[in-house]
């Protein structure tokens, strides 16, 4: 009996949703920033330190807190064949204080400054912005509980970002105090959304029972009216709460640093104490019908004519002991959201160092000189001169024609003639100038041109 084909049609494989791949000037966009970032830390004082991609699941949960959305709707978690459960890191403060506590870091010098960058993941609705693996600038300063380093924290990043062209940046900041003033805090934020319970979306009603500060996060638009005459959480400060948010909003007015003091801002995780901020990309002036559009097309993450969030973070005083540490270890950290930051408007692109425009495309000719390539560019490369080439092309025409379409300004050309005198002809591809160099002598003589 004959057998019937399958009908079924086979789909070509593709990234995963909310992911991709990063390619050409994309990758060099990222790995520009990551590496002008991290310059700038330096400066500042920070160390690199790169933590695994994946973690155990109890180091999310205790950490960032159950009652979030990250824990409760966004890991993306497994079971390893041994039965531990581990996760993709949705965030890097918590990993980055593992390792600290990991590796004794409490017996360094205080405070410990750390950078970091990769992806991170979360199941999330994709959109402009928002992936769900998305790629994050860390900057965490541990062991202090003085004030200057919230500082130091927000002056590295509004740098970073500066520098990378974006403008008319803006930092959002609140306190939300310590154990000592927050539960008087929590109990009238609870008691006020109560007398509002009929007004307030589905994950709200949640909240009031397992994570009150989560309510002033929400973004949708049935609990706004709500948000604005909720209890400010400043007017609860204790003395100490309230001397360090002073300084810290004195040391950016120091710094020429604008800020404004958002009530309802207290981040998404469990473990900010005092001190949350983010900084935000402003919109520029706009006509009204631009207004009126921007204001239909605003997603999550932007605020109606205040702008697009490029960067968050805050004091998260009380994370090292949820995480099993025998005291507390006071810090500061932030993550900028480079997805963001390489799509806003003004971003300037930053070549890596490791990516230098090329000024050199070598071209060959013969199989005698496809041996010999190799060689040459191994000659150039130690001599740290970069070039483009097309070794699986014949044709010197198909060559030439892709140098010019690149726009490289010298040709390196290797014959058969040329491999026979131990030479290569260097060509001026704007007015076709040429000269014949000894191979042992073109290291010199390009750095010449250069």
């Amino acid at each position: 009996m004959e057998k019937k084909k399958s009908t079924i049609k086979k789909v070509a494989p593709q990234a995963p949703k909310g992911m991709r791949d990063l390619m050409g000037e994309d990758f060099y966009n990222y790995l520009g920033f990551f590496e002008k970032s991290a310059e700038i830390a330096e400066y500042y004082g920070f160390k690199p330190i790169e933590t695994p991609i994946l973690e155990d699941t109890d180091l999310f949960t205790s950490g960032v807190g159950e009652g979030t959305d990250i824990v409760e709707k966004e890991m993306f978690s497994l079971k390893t064949k041994g039965g531990d459960s581990l996760t993709l890191r949705p965030e890097g403060t918590a990993p980055v204080m593992r390792a600290y506590i990991e590796h004794g870091m409490q017996s360094m010098p205080q405070p410990v400054m750390l950078y970091y960058y990769g992806p991170m993941f979360r199941h999330e609705k994709p959109q402009r912005g928002r992936l769900r693996e998305m790629r994050q600038f860390g900057l965490e300063i541990l062991g202090t509980e003085k004030s200057i380093a919230d500082a130091i924290i927000i002056k590295t990043a509004m740098t970073a970002l500066e520098e990378a062209g974006l403008k008319n940046l803006s930092v959002q900041i609140n306190s939300i105090g310590d154990k000592s003033c927050r539960g008087a805090y929590k109990r009238d934020l609870v008691s006020y959304y109560k007398k509002h319970i009929n007004e307030v979306c589905k994950d709200c009603k949640q909240r009031i029972k397992t994570n009150p500060l989560r309510l002033l996060d929400c973004k949708d638009p049935k609990c706004q009216a709500t948000k604005e005459k909720v209890p400010q959480a400043v007017s609860y400060l204790c003395d100490p709460c309230k001397q360090h948010f002073k300084e810290v909003l004195e040391y950016l007015e120091i710094l020429g640093i604008e800020y404004t003091i958002n009530n309802n801002l207290v981040r998404g995780l469990d473990y900010y104490t005092r001190t949350v901020f983010e900084i935000i990309s402003k919109p520029e002036a706009r006509k009204d019908e631009e207004k009126k559009t921007m204001e239909e097309n605003t997603e999550e993450g932007e605020v109606k004519e205040i702008g697009l969030t490029v960067c968050g973070g805050g004091r998260y005083d009380y994370l090292a002991k949820s995480l099993g540490n025998k005291k507390d270890v006071p810090a500061v950290g932030l993550a900028i959201g480079v997805d963001r930051v390489t799509m806003s408007k003004g971003f300037e692109s930053t070549m890596p160092r490791i990516i230098k425009k090329p000024k050199f495309y070598f071209i060959q000719l013969g199989f005698s000189a496809k041996l010999k390539s190799l060689s040459i560019i191994e000659v150039l490369r130690k001599a740290k001169i970069g070039v483009m080439h097309s070794l699986s092309k014949d044709s010197l025409s198909a060559q030439l024609a892709i140098a010019e379409k690149m726009k490289i300004p010298y040709a390196i050309i290797l014959g058969q003639r040329e491999v026979m005198d131990g030479t290569v002809i260097v060509r001026n591809m704007d007015n076709r100038s040429q000269e014949e160099i000894k191979v042992e002598k073109l290291g010199d003589y390009i750095k010449k041109l250069k």
